[in-house]
């Protein structure tokens, strides 16, 4: 059987709140980490989220 192109990521932030974020995203065309600047609500402010694996 054939392996799935999306696979799921957890966005861990950086500000080390606890807060993170499930996303997709396509393992073909993006073999790097991704990184994302989203809305951490627990300190109420933008910051950097990093990939990480989902346990």
């Amino acid at each position: 059987m054939a392996k799935p192109t999306t696979i799921k990521v957890r966005l861990n932030s950086t500000a080390d709140t606890g807060h993170f974020y499930v996303t997709k995203k396509n393992s073909r065309t993006m073999t790097e980490k991704m990184v994302v600047r989203k809305y951490d609500p627990v300190i109420r402010k933008h910051v950097e989220y990093k990939e990480g694996k989902i346990k």
